[in-house]
């Protein structure tokens, strides 16, 4: 077996496999050199070569977010690691365990005008749950926090950063370890979760009780939770698109149910009792509405954050949500209340109207997405990307086998492609990106890898610029707007596909979109991508005048 000569570069390397550390993505460059001899000659990691660091730390989340696990990123020095900054962002907000490990100069060549230098200790201080700073020799010291960066990622799911220096000569080998780490291990107390009575009459006193579900895992929730939930009459359950959580009475069309809602509607479902879990929540109307309505209580169940999103936090449970309803139902009371009732009738007059409106609109990118997501093959994986896509989905039922996932932890769209393909590479499902025109643009390096699976197919929605622009508070069809709001633009992806190895589709009406779904799913020898072209000036015209239909 080959280790890098230098003792630092073996502990990192040797503490990441007796924790469990499988894959790592690797970007190539000189003053990483030990820690990519040692981890790529060695069959117990995985690793990945990706060259763009941005696609590479995004990579590395969209395969932790499927792996349930912690994936470890690698670079030299200098600026490589800033480009790391907007997925370890979202991966604090996502709640997803992200390993950086960068290489650095010795810290006395720091500020002397050394090549590829910067400050690099705590570079991410702002949004990292613990960071690393090691020194040069290999210690007891360097092992307890390498460990302990190891430890936090997995134990409180965000991202961790080792920061480790390395002197030359760089690329020497020797063929065993000349280390032996001492492996500690973070302890972690954690509390029995009790209910109060205190709790349980708050539950029992409540007759408008509003549960709004955020982004989550896939088939975490015990099925006695859902039926409890659906079952009480005093409860409305509002679901969105990411939350992955289905039952028929559920509304998980939440813009759909309250946009045409008046000051009365409001004030009749201003709920008594907010109960909150997932991650974050998409719906801006949602939380305008909550925020002028505020409920008298708002509850938030998560084992580790609560984010006071409505001004109105009450309290958080730090536990699960089957946890904490496995405590409350044996002692919750059958509430005598309509409010249940009030968003039934609300979602079978809107899935009256929604159907109607679909069926007479022109070809748009609504017509696209509604087409497209009720395409989708059962029991696959939906990547959504920021902006206008994740919001048109919002809109849409879809197949509850399907698993559905999008980059809210910072709403960016800066690697919406990355973080699909390396889910792909970590779920091994069918996995389909829906993506627009700017953010597949902006991202377009995230196709630059050789780890792309066959079934990885992008549905890419090109309506000549950032759309949703349009239809937000403030457009007017001016030069400005063009040029530096909508960033218009004549670019297609053809010319990516050839070079990518992408096989690929488009459309341009409602005909050659049937048409095009079915071919881009059919391909099966390499991943394939079909651009949907859509009429820049009537999006926004469609998509405003549904919300005026829908009473």
């Amino acid at each position: 077996m080959t280790f890098p000569k230098i003792p630092l570069a073996q502990s990192i390397i040797e503490i990441c496999a007796q924790k469990g550390i499988r894959n790592i993505v690797i970007s190539p460059g000189s003053r990483n050199a030990p820690l990519t001899i040692g981890f790529a000659s060695q069959s117990r990691f995985k690793c990945y070569s990706i060259a763009d660091e941005r696609c590479a730390a995004f990579f590395a989340v969209g395969m932790a977010q499927q792996l349930h696990e912690p994936v470890a990123v690698v670079c030299t020095s200098g600026s490589a690691l800033l480009n790391y900054y907007p997925a370890f962002a979202e991966a604090f907000y996502s709640q997803i365990p992200l390993i950086v490990i960068s290489a650095d100069r010795p810290y006395d060549k720091i500020d002397i005008g050394d090549g590829q230098t910067i400050r690099q200790r705590d570079v991410f201080a702002n949004h990292s749950l613990f960071n690393a700073n090691l020194m040069e020799n290999a210690s007891a010291d360097n092992d307890h926090l390498i460990s302990l960066a190891i430890d936090t990622a997995m134990e409180h799911k965000g991202p961790v950063h080792i920061n480790a220096p390395f002197e030359e000569p760089l690329y020497e080998t020797v063929p065993e370890l000349m280390v032996n780490p001492k492996i500690t291990k973070l302890n972690i107390e954690k509390p029995n979760f009790q209910i109060s009575d205190a709790v349980v009459e708050i539950w029992n006193n409540a007759k408008k009780k509003l549960v709004l579900v955020g982004s989550n895992e896939p088939n975490i929730f015990d099925a006695a939770v859902s039926e409890g939930l659906a079952s009480d009459p005093s409860v409305i359950l509002m679901t969105e698109t990411t939350s992955n959580l289905h039952h028929p009475t559920f509304i998980n069309n939440i813009d759909t149910i309250i946009t045409p809602f008046t000051g009365e509607d409001f004030e009749v479902f201003q709920p008594d009792l907010l109960v909150t879990f997932g991650g974050m929540i998409i719906s801006k109307r949602i939380k305008a509405f909550l925020r002028k309505y505020k409920p008298k209580h708002h509850w938030h169940i998560d084992p580790l954050r609560a984010y006071d999103t409505f001004g109105a936090l009450t309290m958080h449970f730090e536990t699960s949500v089957n946890d904490f309803f496995a405590s409350l139902f044996p002692l919750a009371e059958t509430t005598v209340s309509g409010y249940a009732d009030i968003g039934q009738s609300a979602k079978s007059l809107r899935k009256k109207r929604h159907d109607e409106y679909l069926s007479k609109i022109p070809f748009s990118d609504f017509k696209v997405f509604d087409k497209l997501i009720t395409a989708l093959p059962k029991d696959s994986q939906l990547q959504i990307s920021n902006s206008s896509a994740i919001r048109y989905a919002q809109l849409i039922d879809i197949d509850p086998s399907i698993e559905v996932f999008c980059n809210r932890g910072t709403s960016g769209i800066d690697g919406s492609t990355s973080t699909a393909v390396g889910a792909a590479v970590g779920s091994e499902k069918q996995t389909t990106l829906i993506t627009g025109d700017i953010g597949f643009l902006y991202d377009s390096n995230g196709l630059w890898n050789n780890y792309i699976p066959k079934n990885f197919k992008i549905v890419l929605v090109n309506n000549g610029g950032g759309g949703i622009f349009r239809i937000l508070p403030g457009h007017q069809e001016t030069p400005v707007f063009n040029t530096y709001f909508e960033t218009e633009h004549q670019l297609t992806a053809v010319h990516l596909a050839k070079m990518f190895g992408f096989d690929y589709f488009t459309a341009h009406d409602e005909s050659s979109l049937g048409k095009g779904i079915a071919a881009v799913f059919a391909s099966n020898d390499k991943p394939a991508i079909l651009e949907v072209f859509t009429p820049t000036y009537v999006n926004d015209s469609v998509l405003l005048q549904y919300f005026r239909e829908l009473t």
